[in-house]
């Protein structure tokens, strides 16, 4: 009995330590991989939107009304390479920056699949990252009421992990604009607010094309009912346009939701 004891006891030592470099393994290849991956996302930003913190607008300025693309409007810069962007995939259709986070990719939507990009770079090949994308629900000039767009809580801090800074108060207070490129327009969006929020499918929950549950919406968005909340004492009205970041909490349950009224709409050259 003492014999078999031992053995089982020996076999067992060697089932725990194998899990355990299994799972080692495990995470240095994951740490690897998305090392890699975060490597590979800045390349993507030097190659196709070099220069993109000079053409935004600082802090400082004030993007106070929304103007509409116009032949007689003086045109602005665009540092987004939409061409080369969109030959490797005509899935890109803009860009999002965002000054002192990690916020700074090409933003894409299938025609297919509403979540392909939920795992899958810009190249349409297989990554842990995935891509920032919107769904089939949103139109692709940001016309609608509300677009909401999808980002990853990477440990890497890439895709929308940075958001969570907004969290910080001072953060948020000193952090005012999202930035929007596309292939003829920049988009000036002001935050309203940034808090923890549940599960559910915004744009299939809501029915934005009634007046009523979108001036509800609005008003959720500057009053929100959450445990984390930071806001800006922004008017909007049923003419406005908002633009929702939604990613991961840390615990994985429920959203983070960073959200934008459309301030200035610039035509580009």
């Amino acid at each position: 009995m003492s014999r078999k004891r031992n053995k089982f006891l020996i076999a067992l030592i060697i089932l725990l330590v194998a899990a355990i470099i299994g799972t080692l393994a495990y995470i240095v290849v994951k740490n690897l991989n998305e090392n890699n991956e975060r490597k590979s996302l800045d390349n993507i930003a030097g190659s196709y939107a070099s220069g993109i913190e000079n053409g935004t607008t600082s802090a400082t300025e004030s993007a106070t009304e929304v103007t509409s693309p116009s032949i007689n409007v003086k045109k602005v810069e665009n540092p987004i390479d939409f061409k080369s962007l969109q030959q490797q995939n005509s899935d890109i259709y803009s860009w999002i920056y965002i000054p002192n986070t990690n916020v700074n990719y090409p933003v894409l939507q299938s025609h297919l699949d509403d979540n392909l990009y939920l795992d899958h770079d810009i190249y349409k090949n297989y990554s842990f990252s995935g891509s920032i994308y919107s769904q089939m629900c949103n139109k692709r000039d940001y016309s609608d009421r509300v677009t909401v767009l999808y980002g990853h809580n990477m440990a890497n801090g890439s895709m929308f992990a940075t958001l969570h800074r907004f969290y910080d108060a001072d953060f948020f207070n000193k952090n005012r604009y999202i930035y929007v490129y596309t292939p003829d327009r920049k988009l000036t969006y002001e935050i309203v607010s940034a808090f923890e929020y549940d599960n559910r499918h915004i744009m299939n929950s809501f029915d934005f094309s009634d007046d009523n549950v979108f001036s509800d919406y609005l008003n959720m968005i500057k009053n929100p009912h959450s445990v984390s909340v930071n806001k800006r004492n922004t008017e909007l009205t049923t003419d406005d346009k908002i633009l929702v970041l939604s990613t991961c909490l840390n615990s994985g349950d429920g959203r983070y939701l960073v959200q934008g009224v459309l301030k200035k709409d610039e035509p580009t050259k």
